[in-house]
C-alpha cells in the first residue's frame, strides 16, 4: 500500500497466493456453467425428440386422411377387407415405401387385431395395447426401432417413428379401425441434429462469454474490493482528517516502544497534548477552520519527531506522543513545545494556539502501557487546571486509583440512596462574634468506609458529570434544610462550593435560580463559592455564568484567594462580592510573617475593591486575634466551630448569647467585643496594643472546639 496525494493506492501486483486464489475461484465459477450446459443440452436433446415424435405423428395424420381413408369403403375393418381395399393398400404401400417416405404400414382392426400389413408382418390374433389405445380415440407416438414390439420378428431395424392412430371412413365417416405405421426417424433426426448442433454451439459460446463475463466482473469487483479493503485497514489504524495513527495503533506502537526501551534501557516518554480552548475556534470561526487547526498542528508534530518517535491523534483536540530518548519535562518541552509557539493561519486570520501537555517516562512512572496513559491523562489535566505547559506525572496529583475508580461507581447510587449528608461550618462576624453564615461541606456516610470528606469524592466526580448530580443535590439540600430552621435563623445564609465543570454548563445559572424559585427561598441566603483555580479554567465562561448568578441576587464567594493566578484587572471585572483568604495562609499567619504579610495585602486589597475578605483555617485564638487587627470581616474554622450536621447545627444555635454571639467567642478572643469596624483601619485599640506588642508569635492561643 502507498499513500499518493493524501489517498491510498494500492499496487497492481497481486501476491502470488492472491493469483492462486484467483485461479481457483475462476475454475470453480467453471463447474456451474459447465453443469449449467450439461443441463441445457439434456434439455435440448428431450426437446427434440419430442419434435421428432411431433412431426411423426403429424406425417402420420396426414397419410392417413390423404392416403388411407379414401382406399377405405366404410365397413369395420374386423369385417375383413374387400379386394379392391386390400389391391388399392397394396398399391400405396408399395408407393410410399419404395420412396421411402413410409418403412411400415399395417391396418388393425378396433379390437387391435392387425388385418393388412403391407410387408406381411404381424399377421398374427394378437393385440396391441398402444393399438386398443388409438381404437378409442388417442394418438400414439413412440420412438423406437423396426422389429421392437413383441409381435414382430427380424433382426432390430432401423430408427423409427411408430404412430397408431385411429382410421375412420364412410358417410358420415366413422372409426373402422387403426393405421399402425413406421416412419423413418433418419431424416427427422438430421433436422433435429442439425438443429441442436447449432444450439450446442450458441450455448457453449454464450456460457463462455458468460463465464468471460462474470471473470471480468469478478476481476474488477475483487480490485475495488482490495482497495476497499486497504482504505478500510487505513482507516481503522488512522485518523480520516490527520492520517495520523489513531488510539489502537498508539497502544500497540507504545507497547513495543516500552519492549524496546526496556531493552536497551534507555528512557521513553509518552505524552498527551490536548489543545486549550480549541471549542472557542469551533464554535466562533466553524468546524471547518478547526479542522484546518488540527490538520497544521498534526503535521508540525509529525515533522518534529524522529522515524522512531509516533505521534497520533487520540480523539477530539487530544494528541499522543512516544519519544524515546526523552527522560525529563526540558527535553520534552525543547522537542515540541516550540511546535506550539507558531500561530497557525486560517482563511487569512492568524490563530494563537496553547495546549497543556501531561507525559509520563517509563519505567519510572511505570511499564503497562494502560497505566501509563492514564497517569499521561492525570498529569495532562494538572496542567491544564493550573495553566502550565507542561507537567509530568505525580502521584500526589492521582486520584484514580482502583479504589477511588470504585467509589465513582458507587457515587452514581448514593446521590439519591441518602448516604450523602450536608455538615455546616458557622463563618462569624469579626467585628462582634455573630454568626453571619455556614458553609455546607458534603459527606458521605459510606457503609464500609465510614464518614468520607469531601475531598475523597468531589474530585473524582468533578472530572465525570456526576459532579453536575452532586452540586444540584448540595444547592437544594443545602437551600431546604437552612430554611427549615425557621425564626432562629431567618436571615442565616448558605454557602455551597461548586465545580469548574459546572460553570462550564451554560445553563448552570438557570438551575440555580430554578431551585431557588423552587424552594421560595429568597437569593440572597445563597453564596456560591468557586475556587480561585476553577475559575481560571474558563474565564470567559466562568465570568459570563457567574454574572447571571449574581444579577439574580446571589452572592459570589472566591475561594481559596492566592493560591492562584488572577489578575487584578480579572478580578475587578468579576462579580465577585467576597474573598476568603487560603487556608494555607491563614492557618499559621500568627508564627509565620510572610504569610502574615500575604493575609494583610489580602484583605487591603479586597476592601480596595469593595469586597468582604474572609480568613478561613482559623484554628488558634492568636490566628483569630491577628485576622481582626487586620480587618477581616469574617472569620471560619476549628477554633470557633466544627462542621456539624444540620440538627447539630440546629442546637448549636439555640446556644448563641441573646446578642447573637457564638459560644466560643469571647472565650477565644478574651477581649470585651469590638466597638469600631475593623474596615474603617481603626481596630480596638486594646487588641492592637496587644498584638503588636506581643508580635505574632507571643499572642496568646486558646485550643478550639473539635
Amino acid at each position: 500500500m502507498q499513500r499518493y496525494g493524501g489517498l491510498l493506492k494500492v499496487s497492481s501486483h497481486a501476491p502470488r497466493s492472491t493469483i492462486r486464489l484467483f485461479v481457483i475461484y475462476a475454475a470453480i465459477s467453471l463447474v456451474p456453467l459447465v453443469l449449467l450446459g450439461a443441463a441445457l443440452a439434456a434439455s435440448y436433446r428431450s426437446d427434440a425428440r419430442d419434435r421428432g415424435r411431433a412431426e411423426g405423428g403429424s406425417d402420420a395424420a396426414l397419410v392417413a386422411r390423404i392416403a388411407v381413408e379414401p382406399l377405405l369403403a366404410g365397413q369395420p375393418l374386423s369385417d375383413g377387407l374387400t379386394p379392391v381395399e386390400r389391391s388399392s393398400l397394396k398399391s400405396l404401400v408399395a408407393r410410399v415405401i419404395g420412396d421411402h417416405s413410409v418403412v411400415r404400414l399395417r391396418l388393425r382392426d378396433l379390437n387391435g387385431i392387425v388385418v393388412f400389413s403391407g410387408d406381411g408382418s404381424g399377421l398374427t390374433p394378437q393385440t396391441d395395447g398402444e393399438a386398443l389405445d388409438a381404437a378409442s380415440g388417442k394418438q400414439i407416438t413412440v420412438l423406437t426401432h423396426l422389429n421392437n414390439d413383441s409381435n414382430d420378428s427380424g433382426p432390430l431395424g432401423q430408427a423409427v417413428v411408430e404412430v397408431y392412430r385411429q382410421v375412420s371412413a364412410g358417410s358420415p365417416a366413422h372409426p373402422v379401425g387403426v393405421l399402425e405405421i413406421y416412419l423413418p426417424y433418419g431424416p427427422i433426426e438430421q433436422d433435429v441434429s442439425a438443429a441442436l448442433h447449432h444450439l450446442y454451439r450458441d450455448l457453449v459460446l454464450g456460457l463462455a462469454l458468460l463465464w468471460l463475463l462474470l471473470l471480468g466482473i469478478c476481476i474488477s469487483v475483487t480490485r475495488g474490493l482490495r482497495k476497499e479493503v486497504a482504505l478500510s485497514t487505513f482507516l481503522a489504524e488512522h485518523d480520516p482528517l490527520t492520517e495520523l495513527p489513531n488510539r489502537r495503533v498508539f497502544h500497540r506502537r507504545a507497547e513495543v516502544a516500552l519492549a524496546e526501551a526496556a531493552r536497551d534501557r534507555a528512557p521513553l516518554a509518552l505524552a498527551i497534548i490536548d489543545l486549550d480552548r480549541f471549542k472557542e475556534i469551533n464554535d466562533t470561526l466553524g468546524h471547518q477552520s478547526g479542522d484546518v487547526v488540527l490538520t497544521e498542528l498534526a503535521n508540525r508534530l509529525r515533522r518534529s519527531v524522529s522515524d522512531r518517535d509516533t505521534v497520533a491523534r487520540l480523539g477530539g483536540d487530544e494528541y499522543g506522543l512516544i519519544l524515546h530518548g526523552v527522560g525529563d519535562a526540558a527535553s520534552l518541552s525543547s522537542r515540541i513545545v516550540g511546535v506550539l509557539d507558531h500561530d497557525v493561519e486560517v482563511d487569512g486570520l492568524r490563530l494563537t494556539i496553547e495546549a497543556s501537555i501531561g507525559f509520563v517516562v517509563a519505567p519510572e512512572d511505570g511499564t503497562d502501557v494502560v497505566e501509563l496513559l492514564q497517569r499521561a491523562d492525570v498529569a495532562m489535566y494538572v496542567a491544564k487546571t493550573k495553566q502550565i505547559e507542561v507537567v509530568r506525572y505525580d502521584v500526589r496529583d492521582d486520584h484514580y486509583n482502583a479504589d477511588n475508580l470504585g467509589l465513582i461507581g458507587e457515587l452514581r447510587r448514593v446521590i439519591d440512596a441518602g448516604e450523602l449528608i450536608l455538615q455546616y461550618q458557622p463563618k462569624v462576624l469579626t467585628i462582634n462574634g455573630h454568626l453571619e453564615a455556614v458553609e455546607a461541606l458534603a459527606r458521605w456516610q459510606h457503609p464500609v468506609l465510614g464518614l468520607l470528606n469531601s475531598d475523597r469524592f468531589i474530585p473524582l466526580a468533578e472530572h465525570t458529570d456526576l459532579i453536575d448530580n452532586l452540586t444540584t443535590w448540595a444547592l437544594a439540600t443545602a437551600l431546604t434544610e437552612i430554611s427549615e430552621l425557621g425564626p432562629m435563623a431567618a436571615d442565616l445564609a448558605v454557602a455551597v462550593n461548586v465545580s469548574a465543570r459546572n460553570l462550564a454548563r451554560v445553563d448552570f445559572a438557570q438551575r440555580v435560580v430554578g431551585i431557588l424559585d423552587r424552594l421560595g427561598v429568597p437569593a440572597q441566603r445563597l453564596v456560591v463559592e468557586i475556587t480561585e483555580t476553577a475559575l481560571m479554567t474558563d474565564p470567559i465562561r466562568a465570568a459570563s455564568v457567574l454574572g447571571e448568578l449574581a444579577a439574580a441576587g446571589v452572592n459570589i464567594s472566591l475561594d481559596d484567594f492566592g493560591s492562584g493566578q488572577t489578575s487584578l484587572g480579572y478580578l475587578s471585572a468579576l462579580p465577585v462580592h467576597e474573598l476568603k483568604i487560603d487556608q494555607s495562609f491563614v492557618t499559621d499567619m500568627a508564627t509565620v510573617r510572610s504569610h502574615d504579610a500575604i493575609v494583610r495585602s489580602i484583605i487591603d486589597l479586597g476592601h480596595n475593591l469593595g469586597l468582604r475578605v474572609v480568613g478561613e483555617g482559623v484554628e488558634t485564638n492568636g490566628v483569630l486575634l491577628r485576622l481582626r487587627a487586620s480587618g477581616c470581616d469574617v472569620v471560619q474554622g476549628f477554633l470557633l466551630a466544627r462542621p456539624m450536621t444540620i440538627d447539630q447545627l440546629a442546637r448549636w444555635i439555640s446556644t448563641l448569647s441573646p446578642e447573637g454571639v457564638v459560644p466560643a467567642w469571647n472565650e477565644a478572643t478574651r477581649l470585651r467585643p469590638a466597638t469600631s469596624d475593623p474596615r474603617d483601619g481603626h481596630a480596638p485599640a486594646e487588641l492592637l496594643a496587644r498584638v503588636e506588642a506581643g508580635g505574632a508569635a507571643d499572642a496568646p492561643e486558646v485550643e478550639g472546639i473539635r
